[in-house]
């Protein structure tokens, strides 16, 4: 922490590609918590929360499903600060990849939400 603002006036003047990268993971976290915080059904009492082990959907409680609302905050939040650690620590190269794979999983996450939506 104690370096934490100077790296990310660097990362800013100087890597462009690093700051394009961690707003496009806001903005998709935001968008997935968005999406997930309107999608949850407090009324129904039984939904899809996750696959089982054969193949089929794991029935719970609307609750179960505040894991991605909570998976985009820490997505869109604690991986960019995370990021700028990594490039203290790593430099831009594996700065951009590990944001590359946050975007991955941003998606992810967004693609699992809405197959377990259709089936619920």
């Amino acid at each position: 922490m104690k370096y934490f603002k100077e790296d990310f006036l660097k990362i800013y003047h100087n890597e462009r590609g690093i700051i394009i990268l961690m707003l496009f993971n806001l903005l998709l976290a935001t968008g997935l918590f968005i999406f997930s915080i309107t999608k949850l059904n407090p009324s129904s009492s039984v939904v899809k929360i996750g696959y089982g082990d054969i193949g089929g959907y794991r029935d719970g409680s609307w609750y179960d499903m505040l894991a991605f609302p909570l998976l985009s905050i820490i997505f869109g939040l604690f991986h960019s600060f995370l990021s700028v650690r990594i490039f203290h620590k790593r430099g831009g190269g594996m700065t951009k990849f590990f944001l590359f794979v946050t975007t991955c999983l941003i998606l992810g996450t967004g693609l699992v939400l809405m197959r377990l939506l259709k089936e619920g």
